[in-house]
């Protein structure tokens, strides 16, 4: 089986949009889990409504792959997990370090979906020498003096990092000056980086963020509904003029 330095995705060469690339692992979530029901085929509508996204753009986003499906049967499962693993460079193993083993670090080491997906955890770091040698998921904690050595042992081009985010800088230098090309980036900070290394970002501060505006937002609708109250009735005043709330309504109002 080949290794992470050895090849890159070809989704970039073939032209393959962004927005699509993203779906892709949706898409393949969706599959897999029809695949170990033992289902041949699925519907582009059926396929669209498991993976949340609309079947005109699913059908777009396969045309990308050369994959068109059968009129009147649909798209074979086995052949688009395959497919769409390949796009993925899923069908290889990708060594991955973890730098930042606190309570999220230690999560994400022992997270099983790594491994079924294609991602081996060679290593995990942190800079605490308390930690050294401490067995996580497994794994014993490495000190970040071996960094580099690791990177270079494990032929590893994927870096994540947990770090709090005054370190998580330095840590992407390090990573990248070895030869990472990718990075996941959990830290709460925005990472600079040179041209050629991708970076994900995942800030679940952020997404709790956007959900509480939508809560809010979801409550003031109903508040406006269930409070409505008619504006209080104008009445009539000494002069015959009309009276507001706050008095005597003008006939005409100043300029």
């Amino acid at each position: 089986m080949a290794t992470g330095r050895t090849h890159r995705p070809a989704t970039r060469s073939r032209g393959i949009p962004e927005a699509t690339v993203a779906r892709l692992p949706l898409y393949l979530r969706a599959l897999t889990a029809l695949s170990e029901r033992s289902v041949p085929t699925v519907s582009s509508e059926e396929l669209a409504t498991a993976a949340g996204v609309n079947s005109a753009k699913l059908r777009k986003d396969f045309s990308y792959l050369g994959s068109y499906g059968t009129r009147g049967v649909g798209y074979d499962v086995e052949y688009l997990v395959y497919q769409i693993s390949r796009e993925l460079g899923l069908t290889q193993d990708w060594p991955v370090v973890i730098v930042g083993i606190g309570n999220l670090g230690a999560a994400l080491a022992g997270y099983g979906g790594f491994a079924s997906r294609g991602f081996r955890v060679a290593a995990l770091i942190d800079a605490d020498p308390a930690m050294a040698g401490k067995p996580i998921a497994g794994l014993p904690v490495r000190h970040t003096d071996e960094l580099e050595a690791i990177i270079n042992d494990n032929g590893v081009s994927i870096g994540v990092i947990a770090t709090p985010a005054g370190a998580a800088q330095q840590v992407c230098d390090r990573l990248v000056a070895a030869g990472v090309t990718s990075i996941l980036n959990f830290a709460p900070t925005v990472l600079s980086v040179p041209d050629g290394v991708d970076v994900r970002k995942v800030d679940l501060s952020i997404e709790l963020q956007i959900l509480a505006f939508h809560e809010q937002r979801k409550a003031g609708e109903d508040g406006a509904h269930e409070g409505a109250v008619a504006p209080p009735p104008l009445r009539a005043g000494a002069d015959g003029g009309r009276k507001g709330p706050d008095g005597d309504v003008p006939a005409v109002m100043p300029a």
